[in-house]
Formats: C-alpha cells, structure tokens, sequence
C-alpha cells in the first residue's frame, strides 16, 4: 500500500471519526442538561472536536462520585429523622403568605429545618471578623469546627491560629476542613498544615483529587463553604475566608487588591443547622459519624430571628441555592439588593430580575469594578446591557477592593447570606452553605452595610456602558459562552 493510499485511509477514519463524535455528542451532551450548558458543549465538541471531547470527558460530569451521593442521602435521611419532633424555638408570627412555602421547598431540597429565637450580628469589617472569630474559639469548652474554603495561618489570621493552639492545649477537639484544590500549592500551605499538625488538630482536605490514594471526581468541583462552630453555642458563615484581605497572591500585591467581605455570628438554634453541615462534610471526607456532637438540643438565643441553613452542590438533585434566589426574587413586592461579586446568571435567574423591574420592584445590584478572576468578569460583564435596560442600578465597588460578599435582601423583611455567588458554578459545582432570615431588624443591620457599599462605589450608567470599544464586547461575549461549560 502506497503512502498515498495510507494517507487517503488515515483522512477517512479521522473523517468517520469526526461524524461519530459529533452525532454522539448531541445525543450524549443535552440529557439532564440545561439548555445553555448543553449548547456550550456542543459549540466545543464541533468546533474543536477532540479538544472539546476531552474537556468533556474531565469536567462534563458536575455530578460528584456516586459514593458521596449515597453519603449525601444518607445526610439527608438522618437530619430529617433527628429534626422531626424537635422544637427550634418558637418562630415570628405574621410571616408573608409566599414564606412559608419557600422554607418547605428548601427543607423538601435537604434544607435544615425553620428555627425561631435566633440572634445574628453581622462584622462587615474583614481583620474584625477573624478577631471575633479567634475570640470565641477561646470559650470553647468541648470541640471547635472549623470549616473553610480558603485557610491559611499568615499574620492576618495568626490570632485565629493561636486561638486554636490555646484550647486545643486544654484538650479541646479541634476538627478542621479545607478545600484540596483552593488550598494545595497556594502561598503559606505547607506553614498553615505544619502548624495544624504540631497544634495536634485532626485536619482533612475537601474534595480531594488524589487518584493514587483513589479519590477522585470532576477536578474542578470545589467545597466553597465558610463556616465556624463553637460547642454548638456559637457559629459563624458568610463570604470571608481565613487569610490575608490579599489571599498572600504576589499578583493581588502587586495589584494593591484587597477582599471586603461580611460574615455573621450566631448563636440559638441555627447554630446546630450550621453544625450539622459540618458533620455531614465530616461524614463525607472520613466516613467517620462524630460521637457526642449534639445536633437535638437547641439552645436559646439572643434574639426572634427566624433562621434556615440551606446547603447546595452537586451532592444534591438539583441547585438548591438557586431555586432560594428565584422564589425569593419573584416573591418580592418593593425592594430587592443583590450583592454578588460574581453575578452570571441563567436565563431563569435573568428573568426573574428582569422581570421584577417590570413589576415596580426597584432593584439593585452591587459588583466590583475591578475583576480578580478574568473569565467570570467578562462573563458578568456581558449582562450589564440587559440589565441596565431592564431599569437596574448596578453599583460598581471602586478599585482595589473586591467586593466578596454574598447577600440578598428582599423588601425589609427577609435577606439571605452565605457563600453562594449568583453564577453557574455556585448553583452547579460548587458546594455552598446559605441562610435565609426573616427579621426586621436583621434586614436593617443588612441595609446599613449597603448604604455603606453604596457610598464607596460609583454607579454604572447605560450611557456609560454602551460606550464600550468592540474589543470588550466581543471578550465579554466569548466568556458568557463559556461560563456555561458544565
């Protein structure tokens, strides 16, 4: 056979090839996929064919390992059963009439049961936070649960770090998780696991891709929770992770960039909901059920408010978080504040936005005028026009801060505060934790935070906006493409 021959043979298989995979792609790729990711897919798969094919293979699955979702039933089951007959205080009367139905979706989603007799006080000030954090770690008298994306031991978070040092000494339990991937070959790693080992602390990666130890999943999936448990007394969630306002990143530094984020201390009988997520990732990373972790008896708190810890990631069917955001959204009457530093989202999350504007709900939403991550800036970017059209004022927080914070507020009543951004990887990939509260006076504290980001940002114009070069245009366009690849 001639080197022609081999030639025209070698064409006719990559051409037979290229058919196979793109007739199965629209076959495999749509099922139980949302319409934009299964285009985005597809745009990949016919146009880079064998590249698409791959990045497919590797992250097309947001699904986690079979295993962890087994465990995550399990999770579920055994909240439901312990939570059934139990008494978290006595809830606010005179809730709206769309309330009640949104508390039953959340919890029929693996949501914590509605508690009453909750106090919550927000710390919008980010070295105040990890000051009040250490603080209360010194009272523990039993465990300390500590759980966060990001932890690292630098001069920011060395009081928090010596915190636990001191009741770990006094044989306090010290249980610590932190994300693998966030975490693993970032500044101050080795130094922050060498000081939790010579503490004694029992410390565990998040969603390790460590293929030789066999654990394994999509790369990309991330545990993105923030959260803080003291004796089950005590706990703290929100936006901020435990490091430097810089993250210690050389480029971050040389860009002078600097993290604002808002967290919120509780106490009363959320403080078990936060704690019972904890134990479920515990469970989920160790197969170990924690002994003596009282998640049954409520304790009463310094305050009425009305509290559910929603939990959300591809352990669960669908995204619980977005489903909060949109019943929440369309449930609103005169005033909805979105502050989300990643704000990319679908087309029904789109709508309900849109749309609330059409109704006569004013609408605003709060963003970092500079981006830190390039792709999910110029993907946010892209919505800008849509928005701005509706009637939505966008509040740009001015450069070199970044505004981290993730909260939602509807009319003067009930807010939301977590670690979800509104994009597609906290509705999709990663695992996040979300509260929902309902208080006055709770949703004032939350305004006042507001007025304060208001005052440090500057208002993004429709006139402004439609004044941008081409160049931007067509880059923001191309990230919105891929911000759907899932």
């Amino acid at each position: 056979m001639t080197a022609e021959t081999w030639g025209w043979w070698i064409a006719a298989f990559l051409l037979v090839l290229d058919v196979i995979i793109r007739v199965t792609a629209i076959i495999v790729i749509p099922r139980n996929r949302r319409p934009t990711a299964a285009m985005a897919w597809l745009l990949a798969v016919f146009f880079i064919p064998f590249v698409g094919v791959f990045l497919f293979l590797v992250i097309g699955n947001p699904r986690l390992p079979r295993a962890r979702r087994r465990k995550q039933d399990q999770i579920n089951e055994y909240i439901a059963e312990t939570s059934e007959h139990l008494h978290f205080g006595t809830l606010r009367p005179n809730a709206p009439a769309w309330f009640g139905p949104i508390v039953q979706m959340n919890q029929t989603l693996g949501a914590l049961p509605l508690s009453g007799d909750n106090g919550a006080h927000l710390i919008s000030d980010y070295q105040e936070s990890l000051d009040e954090m250490a603080e209360a770690i010194r009272t523990a008298q039993e465990y300390v649960h500590v759980e966060f994306y990001i932890l690292q031991s630098d001069a920011a978070t060395d009081n928090f770090f010596r915190a636990l040092e001191e009741v770990r000494a006094r044989g306090v339990e010290v249980r610590v998780l932190l994300d693998h991937w966030a975490n693993r070959g970032k500044p101050r790693y080795k130094q922050t696991i060498a000081r939790l080992n010579a503490m004694g602390a029992d410390w565990h990666l998040m969603l390790p891709v460590q293929p030789l130890k066999g654990k394994m999943q999509r790369p990309d999936l991330r545990n993105h929770r923030k959260l803080l448990v003291v004796d089950g007394n005590i706990a703290f969630l929100g936006s901020q992770n435990v490091t430097d306002s810089t993250y210690n990143l050389k480029k971050n530094i040389r860009r002078g960039l600097h993290w604002v984020d808002l967290m919120v201390r509780l106490d009363g009988p959320v403080v078990l909901s936060v704690n019972a997520i904890f134990v479920a990732d515990w469970y989920s990373e160790t197969d170990t059920v924690l002994e003596g972790i009282d998640i049954a008896h409520a304790n009463i708190g310094s305050g009425d408010l009305d509290c559910q810890v929603v939990p959300s990631g591809p352990g669960f069917e669908v995204e619980n978080n977005l489903r909060l955001f949109l019943a929440l959204l369309y449930a609103a009457k005169k005033k909805i504040m979105i502050v989300s530093p990643y704000f990319v989202p679908d087309e029904a999350l789109l709508l309900a936005v849109t749309a609330a504007v059409d109704r006569g709900v004013h609408v605003e939403l709060f963003v970092s005028e500079e981006g830190d991550q390039a792709m999910v800036y110029h993907a946010q970017r892209s919505y800008y026009e849509v928005l701005l059209k509706a009637g939505v004022r966008i509040w740009m927080y001015r450069k070199p801060y970044i505004l981290h914070t993730k909260t939602l507020t509807i009319d003067d009543e009930v807010a939301v505060i977590g670690s979800s951004n509104m994009d597609m990887r906290s509705f999709g990939l990663n695992l996040e934790v979300s509260m929902l509260v309902r208080g006055e006076e709770f949703v004032a504290e939350m305004r006042e935070v507001e007025d304060k980001y208001r005052s440090l940002s500057r208002e993004l114009t429709l006139e402004e906006w439609m004044q941008q070069p081409l160049r931007s245009t067509v880059l923001d366009n191309l990230a919105r493409l891929t911000s759907a690849l899932q």
